[in-house]
């Protein structure tokens, strides 16, 4: 892990397109303000560790969505026979 330190104001880049400014300084918070691409996505990490569990599960529905239709298919094709 990279740590650098950083003043009011003073930003990082990331790359050539994203830019990370330090905007205040509250006690033990400070306040980010980020500049980037509207294709990259950007979330507080808890939201972004949720939103990648609700993808975990909608695949696993998906999975057994396809898997019944898959039997489906099957007991279709025996009963022709």
């Amino acid at each position: 892990m990279l740590v650098l330190t950083r003043k009011k104001g003073e930003s990082i880049m990331l790359g050539h397109d994203i830019e990370i400014t330090v905007v205040a300084i509250e006690g033990e918070q400070i306040k980010l303000g980020i500049n980037a691409p509207k294709h990259i996505d950007i979330h507080r990490k808890e939201i972004y560790i949720a939103i990648q569990e609700e993808n975990k599960l909608a695949a696993k529905q998906n999975l057994s969505i396809d898997l019944l239709n898959a039997f489906a298919e099957l007991e279709n094709k025996n009963k022709m026979n």
